[in-house]
């Protein structure tokens, strides 16, 4: 029962937002009771926060089965990153994550520590192994490079940095990893990267 409320509460906030969607709804979506959904978690902050947790989890899982299953396959694991980022993304409503940030502060710590201990250790993985390929070019100090490429993702999250009423987090995200990637290839990564999305459907 427990999984299938997180379930729930995973769609149901990545749709609708975090704030609009109340614990009957959760129930009723589920035909169950609030008894049933309270005996699981204390409140609905328990349930953004751990839901948000999941979220996280798995796509950490993904990166790291990716970054298992192709030690010498840089370029390949950047585009598939980008169409992971970019299939997250559009599964979740750009206010879900604007309202956890500013209603939901212990949910949003979750995420900040997995920035700092998962992604940035991930990001400085992916530049070391695409210095020693040959792909990035030798003179980039990874963890100076790692680390922007950290805080831009964050930026892209946060929309007072985006004024513009067309504000699109995916179109930004991905803006400004291209941006990035193009910045420390060297002529064999630009062409390996590019023949890589030419060739992924």
């Amino acid at each position: 029962m427990r999984e299938k409320i997180l379930e729930a509460a995973i769609e149901q906030f990545s749709k609708y937002g975090v704030r609009s969607v109340t614990m009957d709804d959760i129930a009723r979506h589920l035909g169950i009771s609030k008894k049933t959904l309270y005996q699981e978690f204390a409140d609905k902050k328990e349930l953004v926060k751990i839901a948000f947790d999941q979220i996280l989890r798995r796509d950490q899982n993904m990166i790291e089965a990716l970054m298992n299953d192709s030690d010498d396959q840089v370029i390949e694991t950047l585009v598939h990153l980008s169409r992971m980022m970019r299939e997250r993304l559009q599964s979740i409503n750009p206010v879900t994550i604007m309202e956890v940030q500013k209603y939901f502060p212990d949910a949003w710590q979750i995420f900040v520590r997995h920035k700092e201990e998962v992604i940035l250790s991930q990001m400085m993985d992916i530049l070391e192994r695409g210095k020693n390929l040959g792909y990035f070019r030798q003179e980039i100090e990874v963890p100076i490079l790692a680390r922007i490429r950290v805080d831009q993702i964050t930026s892209a999250m946060d929309s007072t940095n985006f004024q513009d009423a067309n504000y699109d987090i995916v179109k930004i995200q991905l803006e400004m990893m291209d941006h990035f990637l193009h910045g420390i290839f060297t002529e064999k990564g630009r062409e390996a990267y590019k023949t890589q999305q030419e060739n992924t459907i």
